[in-house]
């Protein structure tokens, strides 16, 4: 029984560009290619011990095991994309042996190089928009008189307070509709992702877009032009990338436990 596993980081067209000298990924092994058809599966040879079944559960519960193993992984997807049109494949995608890749890629020949087709010589911009909820909502209601202090008046201040905070909410989501559909005419293809959670972006305010661009390289100016002019004092944007496009091409893992 073999001690080690096959780990599959992206498929992308086979240019005949060599992988930078010393080039690593994940566990510090070296990177390389099973080329099939003119594909190209780029992969590492990785420990059982650490990314079989059962390692791999205990692992993934590891914060600092997995985000130092997400950083080797996107390190070496953003260094194929470089080099050729390039599908990322989901992070820890780990196969018995080499054979088994050069199996997928012959078995979904069609379908990677279709996908591959699609994102040529395009990339993948981020943008978050984030409204913060003071500033689209209506000013605050005065202390009131004693009268408006009752049980009825509190009930109706209550209430009132649910449709001004729904109305605030109604016109957040506006501006990141906006800045979403002015954005998606400068892009070939877009997602909207989930909204994250502010425990993990670290603002206070309303994330009201999460949104992925595939954009055009020679675009790249115009698009970045473009979120600029949408900024505002009520609308803060963040723009990230270029990055591989992984929100229009990654692919299922198909990965078979070692």
């Amino acid at each position: 029984m073999t001690d080690s596993g096959t780990y599959l980081y992206a498929i992308a067209q086979e240019t005949g560009e060599a992988l930078p000298d010393g080039l690593t990924g994940v566990a510090g092994t070296p990177v390389r290619t099973i080329a099939h058809a003119g594909l190209a599966g780029y992969v590492g040879t990785v420990p059982l011990a650490e990314f079989g079944e059962d390692a791999l559960a205990r692992n993934l519960e590891d914060l600092a095991w997995l985000e130092a193993t997400a950083r080797a992984h996107h390190q070496v997807v953003d260094v194929v994309a470089r080099l050729a049109p390039t599908a990322p494949v989901r992070l820890v995608t780990v196969y018995a042996g080499d054979g088994q890749v050069r199996e997928l890629l012959e078995r979904r020949l069609a379908e990677f190089s279709a996908t591959l087709d699609s994102v040529a010589g395009r990339q993948e911009w981020g943008v978050k928009v984030y409204v913060d909820p003071q500033t689209v909502a209506r000013p605050a209601a005065g202390p009131g008189t004693a009268a408006d202090r009752s049980g009825a008046a509190y009930l109706r201040r209550r209430r009132a307070g649910m449709r001004d905070r729904d109305d605030a909410l109604r016109r957040a989501t506006a501006h990141g509709d906006r800045v979403d559909a002015a954005l998606s005419a400068v892009a070939v293809e877009s997602r909207r992702h989930r909204a994250q959670d502010p425990r993990l972006s670290g603002r206070d305010e309303w994330m009201v877009l999460n949104g992925a661009y595939l954009v055009d390289a020679e675009r790249g100016d115009e698009f970045a032009t473009a979120v600029a002019a949408l900024r505002g004092p009520e609308v803060g944007i963040e723009l990230t990338g270029p990055w591989a496009p992984y929100s229009f091409t990654v692919l299922e893992s198909e990965g078979v436990p070692p």
